[in-house]
């Protein structure tokens, strides 16, 4: 199915990637895109990103790419594509101690300017235990046509330049086809295999820290499921409101928690966009992880939204509402080709 939300951005196409027919409920094609292919390749975006103290790290920005759009919450359901399903969590480990999954962390690249950026990420459970889930324009470039972001890493937990769980390293992404071609925000979502976490001890080393999901745990997966509900969202917000005012630093993992509903977007036709009640500010947030069922004993949930931008609802000059993709039938299908994608070891 072909949808046009032209008013959102510019087109882009995947160079280099390759197109898989799925099932129906797909509503067209999977595209995988290749982002560190080879180990070799993957040790030289490790060693970018952690050379001269993680400097790389520490100096990148939040991502300031379509961080905000007009619409408003509505009470009009959505018409689920399959049967509601889910994947279960996996638990994070025990310490350090807290409520926050140790599960989130930020996804960093070099943008389009050449500079390096961050949005948020969240691992989550797969065959494999690879697999990170984030806005799909912070993994495929809008401000540059045919290609993807360069040197994508995942960081959990980040905080300060640290790399407490490790720094895992993209090899692929898994997106919708619609998303890549046609440019449909209502398919804004990315699932990114990682190889094995390193750290590096000293210069020019990398030493392994094993599989992310052993580490830190992994959310678990749901779609199809009713829009009359709760989440909780977690992301690294740091941008301003339209007032100015920044009320968030974008250097800790923040919190929210309020009701989904359905969204209605200025200029585009209603389409599969959900909203949740949330005060995080766009730029640094984009990737957030919206959680249902989220259990702070275990710190795991069930991903069913994803933060592609934010919006000011009421006109007040703050944003309140964060919003996704709703996550049906076709979702999973994508989510379960890269959940059986095997990654290994770079070291």
């Amino acid at each position: 199915m072909r949808r046009t939300l032209t008013a959102l951005g510019v087109g882009l196409s995947l160079l280099g990637s390759t197109a898989i027919s799925t099932p129906a409920q797909a509503e067209g094609e999977i595209t995988v895109a290749p982002l560190a292919a080879t180990a070799s390749t993957a040790q030289e975006v490790a060693r970018f990103w952690l050379a001269d103290g993680a400097a790389n790290l520490k100096n990148a920005t939040p991502y300031a790419v379509q961080t905000e759009v007009q619409g408003e919450r509505v009470s009009t359901p959505v018409t689920p594509d399959t049967k509601p399903g889910s994947v279960a969590p996996v638990a994070g480990p025990a310490e350090p101690k807290g409520k926050t999954p140790t599960s989130t962390g930020k996804v960093f690249f070099i943008g389009g300017d050449g500079q390096p950026h961050w949005c948020s990420g969240t691992a989550l459970q797969s065959q494999y235990r690879n697999l990170v889930a984030t806005a799909g324009h912070c993994v495929y470039d809008l401000q540059r046509s045919d290609t993807t972001l360069d040197k994508w890493v995942f960081v959990p937990g980040y905080t300060a330049g640290t790399t407490p769980w490790g720094l895992y390293v993209g090899k692929q992404s898994f997106a919708h086809y619609d998303f890549s071609t046609y440019k449909d925000y209502d398919r804004d979502f990315a699932f990114v295999n990682v190889y094995n976490g390193v750290v590096s001890p000293s210069p020019d080393t990398l030493t392994n820290t094993g599989r992310l999901v052993d580490n830190v745990g992994g959310q678990g997966f749901a779609w199809n499921q009713p829009t009359d509900s709760m989440a909780d969202v977690f992301g690294y917000p740091a941008g301003p409101n339209p007032d100015g005012r920044r009320p968030y630093t974008g250097e800790s993992l923040e919190w929210s928690t309020g009701p989904i509903s359905t969204m209605t977007l200025s200029g585009l036709p209603d389409d599969l966009f959900i909203g949740v009640e949330s005060p995080f500010t766009g730029e640094g947030s984009l990737g957030s992880s919206w959680l249902s069922k989220y259990s702070s004993d275990s710190r795991a949930g069930y991903l069913n939204g994803i933060t592609i931008s934010v919006a000011d609802t009421d006109g007040d000059q703050r944003y309140d509402t964060g919003v996704s993709p709703y996550f049906d039938g076709a979702v999973n299908v994508i989510y379960r080709a890269a959940a059986t994608s095997w990654t290994g070891s770079i070291v």
